[in-house]
């Protein structure tokens, strides 16, 4: 067995990369979408910003199983699609309330948050593993900090 670096990845890891590239064109997909419904625009600017940042994550995903032969992920998953319209839905139903916008795009953040863990554990080890925990750790950050204002325009 050869060394794996990041021009030449096993199988498993540019397999893992391609559904993480896909959590990242959800997420993004779900922010950008959640940035124009709502309007707070304290959080429409975060929103915004989150959805840059996971635009860029799946960039350099992509750009690492390009590197390896592979043509990357370019679309999201069917499932956040539906979810996305769950959101555009509830939000309406509810006057863009920001406690039930905030709701959705935790539960997004949820999903991204678990992908980057089983990811990590099942390419422990892989040449990715540092842009990996350097991603995660700032989409964990990102979680962190949809879940607390959640909680804090639940409290308002």
């Amino acid at each position: 067995m050869t060394l794996e670096t990041k021009d030449q990845l096993n199988e498993t890891t540019v397999k893992k990369l391609q559904q993480l590239i896909q959590a990242n064109i959800d997420a993004y997909d779900g922010f950008r979408e959640s940035a124009e419904e709502i309007e707070h625009s304290a959080l429409a600017d975060l929103f915004r910003q989150i959805a840059h940042q996971r635009s860029k994550f799946a960039t350099e995903l992509q750009n690492f199983v390009s590197w390896n032969g592979e043509a990357p992920e370019t679309d999201g998953s069917v499932a956040a699609s539906i979810h996305r319209t769950w959101i555009d839905i509830r939000g309406k139903l509810n006057g863009g309330d920001p406690h039930v916008i905030l709701i959705e795009a935790e539960r997004g953040e949820d999903h991204i948050k678990h992908a980057y863990e089983d990811v990590l554990k099942e390419t422990a080890g892989s040449a990715m593993s540092d842009v990996l925990n350097a991603q995660y750790a700032i989409v964990k950050s990102g979680h962190d900090k949809i879940r607390d204002l959640r909680d804090s325009f639940k409290k308002a």
